[in-house]
């Protein structure tokens, strides 16, 4: 390894840099990075070619968009923060609140940027298995928290093995953790969600849990990965604090205007989201009747347990024109994409769950 030019955190020059998911050849199908098979609506491609003025930087605090999220969560506007991504949101709250002998607690294995955010603040992750069927232990975090602990992530439904935490089970967990402990609630995938016990950001928000801040994006369900729109919503001393941690103007009016026009256009695109959830199903039936283990399946994704044989499963979807996202040790992520995708994807799964 060559040698560093200047004096680093040794933590950060240590740290692997975030993984994106590989692209796709012309005859692949990339199914590695969560995104919305569909091309954007084009309502919202007139609404992103309107954003002119480029020369001009966007209102800093996306104000528009920051007052519709606020009327559809029955909040104020100052209990929303928009910003370039849920993840951005992430490591504004846990530079707000941890430092050097403080904890951040998550379930794992989950979201593989959740280690990153802890090593940034110079605080310590305390990661806490799954079950076996890749839920989380909430239990088992509650009880891992201390009095160092300074922010709890729980991700539902939890990417990248899929299963939802339940209402119940998060209520309870909110009762056995301190009141002035921060929880977010990472809720990437929440409009793909069919689980009717599963926990809602509005109904937590609505029972007057201060310490909660909710997290959701326009990324996945809505199709805007490539513009990069996250918001939070929660207590609005917490989001100041998150506000202050983050760089200004990284949402670009472009973007501000594509999350509007998303949201005028809502019905349409949800009627998309029941497509990916009913396709969603269909595979993960279809990959238990191969032979494996799929947990239960609430994101826009699938997980196959396949273990120590992670890299060699994942070079067969590969040679099958299957861009997959790999977690060496533990598994495999395939993304629902589109619908001629799920032979290939079933074949090539029963090829290889026949050795595992």
């Amino acid at each position: 390894m060559t040698e560093l030019p200047v004096r680093l955190r040794p933590e950060i020059a240590a740290l692997p840099a975030y993984r994106q998911g590989k692209q796709a050849g012309a005859d692949a199908f990339k199914l590695s990075s969560n995104e919305n098979p569909f091309d954007p609506l084009p309502s919202v491609v007139t609404a992103i070619q309107s954003a002119t003025g480029v020369n001009r930087y966007p209102d800093a605090s996306s104000p528009r968009l920051r007052a519709r999220l606020a009327e559809r969560f029955g909040v104020a506007s100052d209990s929303v923060h928009v910003a370039a991504g849920s993840v951005s949101i992430l490591y504004q709250l846990t530079q707000a609140t941890s430092g050097p002998g403080d904890e951040v607690v998550f379930a794992w294995r989950s979201f593989e940027a959740y280690p990153g955010l802890a090593v940034v603040a110079g605080a310590t992750a305390v990661t806490v298995p799954c079950t076996p069927d890749g839920r989380h232990d909430l239990v088992a975090m509650a009880a891992a928290v201390t009095d160092r602990t300074r922010i709890v992530i729980v991700c539902s439904p939890n990417n990248p093995t899929g299963p939802v935490v339940t209402q119940a089970e998060f209520d309870a967990f909110l009762d056995a953790v301190p009141s002035d402990l921060l929880v977010v609630l990472d809720e990437a995938y929440a409009e793909f969600v069919t689980d009717p016990d599963a926990v809602d950001g509005r109904r937590v928000l609505a029972s007057g849990r201060e310490n909660v801040v909710v997290l959701r994006t326009f990324s996945k369900a809505y199709g805007l990965a490539g513009l990069r729109v996250g918001y939070a919503i929660g207590h609005p001393r917490i989001l100041d604090a998150a506000r202050a941690t983050g760089i200004p103007l990284s949402v670009t009016a472009a973007a501000e205007q594509a999350a509007l026009a998303s949201l005028d256009a809502e019905d349409e695109l949800l009627d998309r989201v029941r497509v990916i959830a009913e396709r969603r199903d269909r595979l993960a039936a279809r990959l238990r009747d191969a032979g494996w283990d799929v947990p239960q399946a609430q994101g826009n994704f699938v997980w196959l347990p396949a273990g120590e044989r992670t890299v060699e499963v994942a070079a067969a979807f590969e040679a099958a024109g299957l861009i997959v996202r790999a977690f060496p040790g533990d598994g495999i992520r395939v993304s629902v994409g589109e619908e001629e995708s799920l032979d290939r994807v079933v074949a090539t799964a029963t090829a290889t769950a026949a050795t595992t």
